[in-house]
């Protein structure tokens, strides 16, 4: 059985994963460390803490993998697909995969980060492989929507003009008392609030497809300034964020002409923005589709890299795939 490696350090999670012809084979994380308090660190500490994460990870990955199958290497190099997209976290990702793949007389690839998580989401949904479609990548350092061709060439549409989805997250967070990264836990508190009884509204700013976060943060900490019960604060930003996710998305598709989305990222990971988002969406536009990865392959990881790995070293010369073979090194 061929194997394929992944790894990805992007600015809070270490990741290294392996997949084979049949699924994925190891999927190891660790989240960076933040001080409490604190709504992030310099890169130089994150590339720190990503180096002593790999020490780690990589020998456990090897444990139950035999190095002797495994027929390449992918590591996300950049956070975007652009040439001038870079940021130095992903520098100690880069000189993992390197060396494993020196040591081990097999190829290195590079992807972005943005591609590993289309790829991982895809993961389930490969029926949206070969065709257009929308993507949306949502986290704490990325609000975009993008068309990915038949080709899987992303082209971005349009974006956020100041914060994104994961900061306006984590700032309210972070002001609540919560512990950095804070998107599980304001869930867990929106989950307590019974929409039924009415709430506070945060606004949905949207202008040409572009987002906007700074001013709904501003009035999300004047909320809580004035003692408006967390839940209920909560529940009003995963709210408002399926109500600007959806302008953006139904906006994306009257102008690529597409009518499905994709949607990765940590923040997409959320069951209770999904219900909302979907429920939005409908309403709007009954004929749109959207579509998310699974849960657990939405927050950052190494997975759709090393699924990316696969793709591009099994792809035949007629663009379709074929299964590996021994005599191929």
């Amino acid at each position: 059985m061929c194997a394929y490696v992944g790894v990805d350090t992007s600015c809070y999670t270490t990741s290294v994963a392996c997949v084979d012809e049949c699924g994925i084979v190891s999927d190891l994380r660790t989240v960076l460390s933040v001080k409490q308090g604190e709504r992030g660190f310099r890169q130089s500490d994150g590339l720190f803490q990503h180096i002593r994460n790999l020490e780690r990870l990589v020998p456990e990955m090897f444990e139950k993998l035999d190095a002797g199958a495994v027929r390449g290497v992918c590591v996300s190099a950049r956070p975007r697909p652009n040439e001038d997209s870079y940021m130095p976290v992903f520098l100690a990702g880069k000189a993992c995969a390197a060396s494993m793949a020196a040591a081990l007389r097999v190829p290195l690839l590079a992807a972005s980060h943005q591609e590993g998580h289309v790829r991982a989401a895809l993961y389930g949904n490969e029926f949206l492989m070969g065709q257009p479609f929308l993507g949306m990548h949502i986290s704490g350092g990325t609000t975009e929507v993008f068309l990915v061709d038949e080709a899987f060439h992303i082209t971005l549409l349009s974006g956020t003009e100041d914060l994104h989805a994961g900061q306006f997250v984590d700032r309210i967070g972070v002001a609540m008392g919560l512990r950095f990264p804070c998107g599980k836990q304001l869930e867990a508190l929106a989950g307590e609030f019974d929409p039924a009884t009415g709430g506070v509204k945060l606004p949905a700013i949207v202008r040409n497809g572009v987002c906007s976060f700074s001013g709904v943060e501003t009035r999300a900490q004047a909320l809580i300034d004035d003692g408006i019960k967390h839940a209920e604060i909560a529940y009003a930003a995963y709210d408002c964020m399926a109500r600007t996710f959806g302008k953006m998305v139904l906006y994306a598709m009257e102008k690529a002409g597409v009518r499905r989305a994709l949607l990765a990222g940590g923040v997409a990971s959320s069951p209770l923005l999904r219900a909302l988002l979907r429920e939005r969406v409908r309403k709007q536009k009954a004929e749109a589709e959207i579509f998310f990865g699974e849960s657990a392959l939405s927050s950052d990881n190494a997975v759709g890299t090393a699924l990316l790995c696969k793709d591009r070293l099994t792809a035949s010369p007629e663009g379709g795939t074929t299964r590996c073979k021994a005599d191929m090194l």
